[in-house]
């Protein structure tokens, strides 16, 4: 009978009322954690006053924290998901968001606030994997990308809205609103989640890489902590660089990333498959994917800060200064999409860096007298460079692994994205505090003016366009895949799915 019934479901015409239901519990927990990632960043220079903090080489971990928590969960959404089953770790994954959400409202001190935002990455991590899987195994083979095109809505709303809306709050009611807004939509959320969706069926699944989930997140976490222990003291003007902080942080790191990556590639079943490495046309691929989420991520960052310490501007008008950038890219975002079936992902890489790397020349020209235009319009050249080129790329990451390993591509990039979020946050702020405290030195002065921060961030953004060159010039050593069409179809589909 059940398999009657079954058949009845696949032979059905497919009605997008058929799985509303589902679709909607699941758009709203990717939306609440997607919002919750570029909102905090608003609030940083608050959150500094509010613990009376010199600066802000320790509140930045409330970032750092969060997406190298997700770093460390994504690739065990698979395993979690076929052990336990996709709605059971959906709706924990929720539950804990919402719990670490509550509990960074209530938090007193910046350490316990970098703890429970470590709790919030550890559940938003999982969400948008096993949303994903979801959302295939919900669709109909033949309207995977009309559905999927629906999930795009609140991938891009949620980076526009989140400076826009926690600048509000900031500014309006206080910082704590920032995760207290996360509570009715969490529960909302879990409740839509335990009616509505399906309980897929559990899967065999290998032994977990316990070694490989130890190693990743000491490795990734220590190195990052090495690099943003660098730079110039704030209080006595020294290099730290030397400093034990940073010497052990970047040992450990080191000697930890060396054995992991040891682990994974003697493992059958490695957390994460670093043996796509071996396509040189990947790997190029993935390098210039960092370093557009470097020039990405670090600018969602850094400007925020800029616009609030260097012009005095209040939270709200930081978030909507910022808009341009998220509007740009999901505007530019489906346009990039069809151009890439025709063009393929080259092209729209090298338009892309190019964009990126006016933006970053642009914003390297930042004066004390510049007005909001001038750091709009760069922001909105990066969303649209971003946009032109973000799924051309990850389909010609998928498309250029092995097609053995195509399914656990997904797992290792976004992963590496979070890792990436973070070394970007570490290393720029590092950067742009080096260049602060010398230039503070040769002039003389005791507390940093417009005319300071403008050089400082100047000078970061100096060095970012650097890195952005180096990106075009790898996109122009991009090769088309050598797979077949109907591979290729089937490979972008393949990491979607949850199960390894």
């Amino acid at each position: 009978m059940s398999s009657d019934k079954s058949l009845a479901e696949k032979e059905a015409p497919f009605s997008m009322r058929s799985i509303l239901g589902p679709l909607v519990a699941i758009v709203v927990g990717i939306f609440m954690v997607i919002l919750d990632g570029t909102a905090v960043n608003v609030a940083l220079p608050k959150l500094q006053e509010e613990f009376k903090l010199l600066n802000l080489s320790l509140v930045q971990w409330t970032v750092i924290g969060y997406a190298l928590a997700q770093a460390a969960v994504i690739p065990l959404a698979g395993w979690l998901s076929d052990r336990f089953g996709a709605k059971k770790i959906f709706l924990i994954s929720v539950g804990l968001f919402t719990i670490g959400s509550g509990l960074c409202a209530l938090a007193n001190t910046v350490e316990m606030l970098i703890t429970f935002r470590i709790i919030q990455g550890l559940g938003g991590g999982v969400v948008v994997p096993i949303a994903m899987a979801f959302i295939y195994r919900l669709s109909p083979p033949g309207k995977v990308g009309a559905v999927m095109g629906m999930m795009g809505i609140p991938i891009l709303l949620g980076p526009a809205l989140g400076p826009v809306v926690a600048g509000w709050l900031v500014e309006y009611h206080s910082w704590q609103w920032i995760f207290l807004i996360n509570l009715p939509i969490g529960v909302i959320g879990i409740i839509l989640g335990i009616r509505t969706l399906p309980n897929i069926q559990r899967q065999s699944v290998a032994s977990l890489d316990l070694l490989g989930m130890l190693l990743g997140p000491i490795a990734f976490a220590a190195l990052v902590y090495g690099v943003s222990s660098g730079g110039i003291d704030p209080v006595t003007g020294k290099s730290t660089w030397t400093s034990p902080d940073t010497l052990i942080g970047s040992g450990v790191g080191i000697v930890a990333l060396v054995l992991f990556v040891i682990v994974e590639l003697r493992r059958d079943n490695p957390l994460l498959e670093l043996r796509v490495f071996r396509s040189g046309n990947f790997t190029k691929g993935i390098i210039v994917q960092w370093i557009s989420q470097i020039a990405m991520f670090g600018t969602m960052f850094l400007v925020p800060l800029y616009l609030q310490q260097a012009h005095g501007y209040s939270p709200l008008k930081t978030g909507l200064i910022m808009l341009p950038q998220a509007l740009a890219s999901g505007l530019f975002m489906p346009i990039g999409g069809k151009l890439s079936d025709r063009f393929g992902a080259r092209p729209l890489v090298l338009a892309g860096m190019a964009l990126t790397t006016i933006s970053a020349l642009l914003l390297s020209n930042i004066s004390g007298n510049s007005g909001v235009g001038t750091v709009m319009l760069p922001l909105a050249l990066l969303g649209a460079g971003m946009g032109l080129f973000m799924m051309p790329l990850n389909n010609h990451l998928i498309q250029s692994a092995p097609q053995n390993l195509v399914g656990r591509v997904t797992s290792l990039t976004n992963a590496a994205q979070q890792v990436m979020m973070s070394f970007a946050i570490a290393i720029l702020m590092t950067i742009f505090t080096t260049k602060m405290k010398n230039v503070m030195i040769e002039s003389g002065k005791q507390k940093p003016d417009i005319d300071l921060y403008a050089s400082s961030f100047g000078y970061t953004f100096l060095i970012l366009l650097g890195i952005a060159v180096v990106g075009g010039l790898l996109g122009l050593m991009l090769k088309k895949p050598q797979r077949a069409e109907g591979d290729s179809k089937d490979g972008a589909e393949i990491p979607i799915m949850v199960g390894h």
